[in-house]
């Protein structure tokens, strides 16, 4: 039997590294040309954008149609860790982890039709600013804003770091903390300048761009193996062809359920019942509850834009199991022994990483299918699913940290402040997640995907079942809410560390040393065990601690959203005398608010304190740069309030609603097919 150095020496004599595949100077042409275009987006964006206040920076003046928002829904999910992921498990397990991208078409649907018309009707900014107009309190808010920004950290910004760097790594053979640093670089200048406007836009130009490129690389992908019927008899025998495995094991064979979806209740790896019910409630979280998501949505000019938007994208969302996952599958049929590598040694040597090269599967297939040209086109779609996805979560990231943190520890701070702190929060979120890179790329045998899901959900379910309660159950209170997520917390906690402190699972001939609660108590089973301690321990804590008052109850749950914001007796009966109350404006259909009411809508973070005297000539350009005006434009304040007000009045065209409700029906039908067909068609090549 030979050594694990002899095996190495004898792989690196067959595939020594080469220029053959690298990208060239006509690829490299294509990827600036794009830097060109998105750039130029991004100049124009903030030329012509209200960026000098919050409502401005953050939720893009709410005045964005359902095209660049549904656009933007997509390429804000769909991130580098999508296609390096999602192909890179492909190539690993099969298609069992598209079950995640047809679980989003429905549940942006539930975001659409039941939380939305909640965030709108009740004028919030951020999802922890929701908790508070819903349930009272500060705790809560803070609580939830800082744990979304763990989340961000651990999974979405070191995952997106990571693959991008890696597809840059394997095109060009830099260093992957190069990679990382000129990626972030660019991204972190566009987001900080030209605010959600200029993210959306980049985005619309980027979802084409996507879309487009990973197409064309399915087709060609196919074209290459055969069409459908190639990959299902070829990717079985997917194994490595040399003479390096080791004897007695089974690792590097293909999955025999490869090409089953939602599998038996004990599978290690894509349960049906575990995913239907346990993984669902993190993912609940991350469609209805996340800010980068609900962000989006918030800045719709109307609800029926809204809903639109989460219809647009939930039919893009049928394309990732065509255009990554399988193409995943293809370049391990092509490339089985760099993408199948199963000796840590040869691992090390072709991807950097000893848990396993699935990771290199999406980049692998582009640089060996495609010609000179399209290969810089695929370049261009990478770094465009990466910046398009840490342009979201800078910018919802620091609007969560500035508005829901540093406000409460700086309470007079001024708009300035806000402005500057929240782009400089940008800077320290970067730093700790390249920090965390070396972690994730050893987890989960290489597969950056499957790790992101399972962090998520050791924390994010409890959430998921606190908003639920609270667009759905008016009896929960702020008591229940907040003790069932601090037991909720210390049970993900104690798994997470457990996870983090044995993230090694073995790996192939090695034994597996975790202990009992990782092994053989899977983490989506385990997320619906939390949700449902969440939610008991909430409803239970308050039915002994009485209902919540009015106030937070109106217009913050499904069933109250078109009613009337709670006004103090006092103001109502001055806003009475005023006159303000039963005015109509000729219009009966248009709901008019109170002064007092009024005060919903208003910007809670603009101030006018923001005057600037004596700048010098730099600090004019650094202003200009992050759209920091000497004077608040009262103008564009008041038109943004009074739109936001009709807005929230949540009124529908009826040919409009009739419209949505046909797609709404039509697209939960695809979702509950393609579940059904991709988990019980057995195709026979």
């Amino acid at each position: 039997m030979a050594t694990s150095s002899e095996r190495l020496e004898r792989f690196k004599a067959e595939y020594p590294h080469s220029d053959s595949g690298m990208l060239t100077g006509a690829d490299l042409g294509v990827v600036a040309g794009y830097f060109v275009i998105i750039i130029a987006i991004g100049i124009v964006a903030m030329c012509h954008s209200n960026r000098s206040t919050v409502g401005g920076f953050f939720l893009a003046g709410r005045s964005m149609f359902f095209f660049p928002i549904g656009a933007s829904l997509f390429v804000s999910n769909i991130g580098t860790e999508h296609f390096i992921g999602l192909s890179g498990s492909g190539a690993a397990q099969g298609i069992g982890v598209g079950a995640w991208e047809f679980n989003a078409i429905l549940l942006l649907q539930l975001l659409g039709w039941i939380f939305i018309p909640v965030y709108i009707a009740c004028g919030t900014y951020t999802m922890p600013e929701y908790l508070t107009k819903r349930f009272g309190g500060q705790r809560l808010r803070v609580y939830f804003a800082i744990l979304s920004l763990i989340l961000y950290i651990f999974t979405k910004c070191s995952g997106d770091l990571f693959t991008g760097a890696l597809f840059i790594q394997q095109s060009l053979k830099w260093n992957l903390y190069l990679c990382i640093f000129i990626l972030v670089s660019i991204t972190g200048v566009l987001t900080m300048t030209g605010g959600l406007t200029a993210v959306i836009y980049t985005d619309t130009m980027q979802a084409i761009l996507m879309v487009g490129g990973g197409l064309t690389l399915m087709g060609m992908s196919f074209a290459k193996i055969g069409g459908y019927d190639g990959l299902a008899r070829k990717y079985p025998n997917a194994v490595t062809k040399i003479d390096y495995r080791m004897p007695n094991l089974t690792c590097h064979e293909t999955d025999p359920n490869s090409f089953t979806m939602l599998r038996k209740v004990d599978d290690d790896y894509m349960p049906w019942l575990g995913f239907l019910l346990g993984q669902t409630p993190g993912s609940i979280w991350y469609w209805c509850a996340d800010q980068v998501i609900v962000q989006r949505l918030l800045a719709a000019k109307s609800l029926s834009h809204a809903q639109g938007a989460t219809l647009m994208a939930g039919f893009i969302k049928i394309l990732p199991l065509f255009m990554m996952v399988m193409p995943g599958m293809i370049s391990r049929i092509l490339y089985a022994d760099e993408v199948a590598c199963v000796d840590p040694d040869i691992c090390n040597y072709v991807c950097q990483s000893e848990a396993g090269c699935s990771s290199i599967a999406y980049p692998r297939l582009v640089l060996g299918v495609m010609p000179e040209g399209l290969r810089g086109l695929m370049m261009a779609v990478m770094i465009a699913a990466l910046m398009s996805d840490l342009d979201s979560i800078f910018n919802s990231a620091s609007t969560l940290f500035t508005v829901d943190i540093y406000t409460k520890i700086r309470k007079k701070c001024s708009q300035r402040e806000q402005m500057i702190v929240g782009r400089l929060f940008i800077l320290v979120m970067v730093g700790v997640s390249i920090a965390w890179v070396p972690v994730l790329k050893e987890t989960q045998g290489g597969q950056v995907f499957i790790y992101i899901q399972e962090i998520t959900n050791y924390l994010a379910p409890p959430f998921a079942a606190v908003f639920l309660l609270a667009v759905l159950v008016p009896m929960v209170n702020e008591q229940g809410a907040f003790w069932s997520l601090m037991l909720a917390f210390v049970t993900g906690v104690t798994r997470m560390i457990l996870a983090f402190v044995y993230y090694d699972s073995g790996g192939c001939g090695k034994e597996d040393k975790r202990p009992a609660i990782l092994k053989n108590f899977h983490y989506m089973y385990f997320s619906l065990f939390i949700t449902l301690l969440t939610a008991a321990t909430a409803i239970i804590i308050s039915y002994f601690t009485g209902k919540p008052h009015p106030r937070h109850l109106a217009r913050t749950t499904f069933w109250t959203r078109k009613s009337p914001p709670y006004v103090e007796e006092s103001s109502e009966n001055e806003n009475r005398q005023n006159g303000f109350s039963d005015i109509t404006k000729g219009d009966k259909n248009v709901e008019v608010f109170t002064v007092e009411e009024k005060k919903v809508f208003r910007d809670p973070y603009m101030d006018k304190s923001n005057v600037l005297d004596d700048e010098t000539c730099g600090e004019k350009f650094t202003h200009y740069l992050c759209g920091i005006t000497s004077q608040v434009d009262e103008k564009k304040e008041e038109e943004l309030r009074v739109h936001m007000e009709k807005v929230a009045t949540l009124k529908q065209d009826k040919y409009a609603k009739i419209v949505l409700n046909c797609g709404l029906v039509l697209i939960l039908g695809i979702g509950v097919f393609l579940y059904i067909f991709w988990s019980f068609w057995k195709y026979e090549p």
